[in-house]
């Protein structure tokens, strides 16, 4: 009011609005309910992805003529934000997205589909768990009674079949690990058993001595007794487990095989002449 008191054309001015704007309402009422269609509103786009956003156009929207109270006809001219496509669902209220929004919705969904892992086990053929734990305890504790039967060394679960057996001392023990020692030292683990099989092979035999200590110390027998290696030999871890092999059965060549030697180093080929040949490991070859 004080606005009015102090400016009458300003006044003036606002109650001429008033009338024209009556005027049009009363002589086209269709232009109000039509401008309201063309009202601009902010919605909420309900799409499957922000990635495939349809381009927006301006578009010149049109209105009829209308008609003031005083016949002059103008033409209103408004311009709209509105989209291309007339198929996009519109209908909805109007939402800011925020910034924050639109990472959140750009980033891909990270999968959450369980990965099953097969851990496969394979277990040991049949008999190999057993076989490794009894050739362990025999390394350890090989048996200090040998039995016999004519043809060959019986193990300790054939002992009914003996026809004799063999008390080992701790001196037979160290006389065989000695013997191995000093005849193959340089050979492979496969060849020292050996040598220790012939030696029982021997004790066996009714043509043979009836220990191991005449057995080893037999005359033009075994070259370290000679040349006194045997005495000044100290066993190794290799040749003790070899003797406890042999003792608990284990055989690497046949229970008639009594004779061995190395053709690189031999002087008399004897044997190599006149017995037969059963095999050859490392540097010995082996006779029956």
């Amino acid at each position: 009011m004080l606005i009015f008191k102090q400016s009458r054309y300003f006044a003036l001015l606002v109650g001429v609005m008033l009338v024209c704007f009556s005027s049009i309402v009363l002589m086209h009422p269709g232009a109000v309910s039509e401008g309201k269609q063309n009202t601009v509103q902010m919605v909420k786009l309900q799409s499957s992805g922000l990635s495939s956003d349809l381009p927006l156009t301006l578009r010149e929207i049109n209105t009829d003529q209308m008609r003031t109270g005083s016949g002059i006809h103008s033409k209103l001219t408004a311009l709209a934000l509105a989209p291309v496509n007339s198929s996009w669902n519109t209908a909805g209220k109007a939402e800011w997205l925020s910034a924050s929004k639109l990472i959140k919705q750009s980033q891909p969904v990270p999968s959450t589909t369980p990965v099953k892992v097969a851990v496969i086990t394979t277990p040991p053929a049949k008999g190999i768990k057993a076989v490794t734990k009894k050739v362990t305890v025999s390394k350890a504790n090989p048996p200090t009674t040998l039995f016999f039967s004519r043809t060959e060394l019986l193990s300790q679960e054939q002992q009914g079949k003996a026809s004799w057996k063999y008390v080992v001392s701790e001196e037979d023990m160290l006389l065989l690990q000695k013997i191995v020692m000093a005849e193959a030292e340089g050979e492979p683990y496969q060849g020292k058993v050996a040598v220790a099989n012939v030696v029982l092979n021997r004790l066996r035999s009714a043509n043979f001595p009836d220990t191991i200590k005449d057995v080893i110390y037999q005359k033009s027998q075994f070259s370290p007794v000679a040349n006194g290696r045997l005495k000044r030999v100290k066993p190794n871890q290799d040749s003790i487990n070899a003797v406890n092999a042999a003792l608990s059965g284990v055989k690497k060549v046949s229970d008639d095989t009594y004779f061995f030697l190395s053709l690189k180093l031999a002087q008399d080929l004897t044997v190599h002449h006149n017995q037969k040949y059963v095999k050859t490991i490392g540097n010995h070859t082996f006779y029956k």
